[in-house]
């Protein structure tokens, strides 16, 4: 990875498509021969240029804008040229091809004007400027998350991540572990020294103040970890029991079919929602069932609602106020109950108030939910419920941007200080495995900035990115 990033690299930088504006953006070291063969002319940094952009016969290809970037003032840390042109997928073709072309005319010195131009990978723009400083591993991370943002308050933490709000609390908990393993190291280094290095340095409260600290963190790293991929929710229970006018209710449209037969839902429904700036992937499925009259199409649609049901984050499990008495529905509840997934958070969840004579019958639980799918009566403490089971609390402007593998790497982090914490309390012969610890706490963190990273961690993270980014 290290010997390709030395390679000039060219890409259309704009989405795939027809547009009004697009982008054929090239990054790499001494480009400045590339810009004069390729527009005929040299450009003034970081100033919009209108000019027409040529082909091999001197006959414009398009007319738009350059903007030249030396580096290391430009977003990859390298000279960087863009050409700004109208967004149709062949003019943005031609000039890429263009690049490539002016690439490999000779120079005076018999050389290549530019050797090694080659079309980007997908994030090597956005990962050369993390190998040149340019951003620490979760701003790029903050880069992907603020295209692929979903809702305003995930756009809005992952600019923050992008600014370096996430960075600095990492950066800052990393400040304070350096600190202290300095402290233990100097103890471990002079033994003979009567002074009590890390009693009077306050070691451990310094230890505490950091893992209350990093605890902070964690709590806002998960909020912006949900606000990222959202919770996946499972509509389950019976033939009828209003799983798809929950999900109609919930989505507020009509996409699934509700009718009075049994077995209209056949297949997986799913729409992603937003309750409170969290994305939620709402699914609806076949209404679970064992009897002779469940046709393959239907026992198939089924064999799906179960496997749904084993990935959920939660499930609700939908009742039927208005069967609730009878003895086979009643049967048939327990025997999905049952067979729930064990770590699910489910929800019992009574619908169809408004038709139901009596609730009586019903012996809802205390934390159980009664609605009324078709008259929406009873929604709004369900959402609140679906907050409640994610984890959420409402959102305050400091809120960034976070991913699962941060949340990884502070649980280990976590782990580390625990363990770090009862080496301190034990006896002066421990302090090495204290240092140890205190060292691993602070590899794990390093993870997050990317200042400790695998270089197949890194090619996962940046192949997810899209061309041109």
């Amino acid at each position: 990875m290290l010997a390709a990033s030395r390679d000039p690299i060219v890409a259309i930088a704009t989405a795939p498509g027809r547009g009004a504006v697009g982008i054929v953006r090239v990054s790499g070291r001494g480009l400045a021969p590339l810009v004069q063969a390729l527009l005929g002319r040299t450009l003034r940094p970081r100033e919009a240029t209108y000019l027409p952009f040529p082909d091999a016969a001197g006959s414009p290809i398009d007319h738009g804008l350059a903007l030249w970037f030396p580096g290391p003032h430009s977003y990859t840390g390298e000279d960087v040229l863009e050409l700004q042109g109208h967004g149709g997928p062949v003019v943005l073709q031609l000039l890429l091809v263009r690049c490539l072309q002016v690439a490999q005319i000779q120079g005076t010195d018999g050389q290549a004007l530019l050797p090694g131009l080659r079309p980007a990978r997908a994030g090597e723009f956005t990962e050369r400027a993390f190998l040149n400083d340019k951003l620490d591993l979760a701003q790029a991370e903050a880069v992907a998350d603020l295209i692929d943002a979903s809702t305003e308050a995930a756009a809005r933490s992952a600019s923050r991540s992008l600014a370096g709000a996430f960075s600095g609390r990492v950066h800052a908990l990393r400040d304070a572990l350096v600190n202290l393993r300095m402290l233990v190291e100097a103890t471990l280094d002079f033994p003979e020294e009567e002074i009590d290095f890390l009693q009077k340095a306050d070691a451990s409260g310094q230890l505490s103040r950091l893992r209350e600290t990093l605890d902070g963190v964690f709590g806002q790293a998960r909020q912006g970890a949900l606000l990222r991929e959202g919770l996946t929710v499972v509509i389950a229970g019976q033939p009828n029991a209003g799983k798809s006018s929950l999900l109609n209710a919930l989505a507020g449209a009509e996409l699934a079919i509700v009718t009075p037969i049994a077995g209209t839902t056949r297949d997986v429904v799913q729409q992603t929602i937003q309750i409170e700036g969290v994305p939620l992937h709402v699914v609806d499925t076949a209404g679970l069932r064992d009897s002779p009259d469940v046709d393959e199409v239907e026992r198939i649609g089924i064999e799906r609602a179960w496997g749904q049901i084993d990935r959920a984050d939660a499930v609700l499990f939908l009742h039927d106020l208005t069967r609730c008495e009878q003895p086979d529905y009643q049967a048939g509840d327990a025997a999905i109950a049952a067979d729930l997934p064990a770590g699910v958070s489910v929800v019992h969840v009574w619908n169809k108030v408004d038709q139901a004579a009596d609730e009586a019958g019903a012996h809802p639980g205390p934390d159980d939910l009664v609605i009324s799918a078709r008259q929406g009566q009873g929604l709004e403490a369900l959402r609140q419920r679906l907050l409640e089971l994610a984890g959420w609390q409402h959102a305050s402007e400091g809120l960034f941007m976070a991913r699962e593998r941060h949340l990884q790497a502070l649980t280990r982090v976590q782990t580390h200080l625990e363990q770090a914490a009862g080496w301190l309390a034990a006896e002066a012969e421990h302090l090495d495995l204290l240092a140890e610890e205190l060292r691993l706490a602070q590899l794990a963190l390093g993870e997050i900035t990317g200042e400790f990273t695998a270089d197949d961690l890194l090619g996962e993270i940046f192949s997810r990115f899209c061309i041109g980014k």
